[in-house]
């Protein structure tokens, strides 16, 4: 057996019986529980309650879940935030008008 390394059998990310012989039914039926399920929520004759539950069913299938994000500082600490005066942004957007000025000048 090899130490820290896979050796032999399966490639990675192959399929194996029991999968591939699902994808085949699936296909040879024609349609999938998605499309079916999208087939009903896009029928305007049925009722709209029964619309909205299909598409509630597919919806995680079609798009992905968000996932939360927490934001916080340093070591997990809060947010630092500091003020800063109009004089100060002022001068940083002077600053960057010449940075820019000088930019277009040095390219033309």
């Amino acid at each position: 057996m090899a130490i820290g390394r896979k050796t032999g059998g399966r490639q990675k990310g192959t399929p194996n019986r029991a999968t591939t012989a699902r994808q085949v039914e699936i296909a040879a039926s024609g349609l999938t529980p998605l499309e079916y399920l999208l087939g009903i929520m896009r029928d305007e004759e049925l009722p709209v309650e029964l619309r909205f539950e299909a598409a509630k069913a597919a919806a995680p299938y079609v798009h992905p879940k968000l996932a939360a994000i927490e934001h916080s500082g340093p070591d997990g600490g809060p947010i630092e935030t500091r003020e800063v005066s109009d004089t100060d942004r002022a001068k940083a957007m002077a600053f960057l008008a010449t940075k820019v000025r000088r930019l277009a000048t040095a390219h033309q």
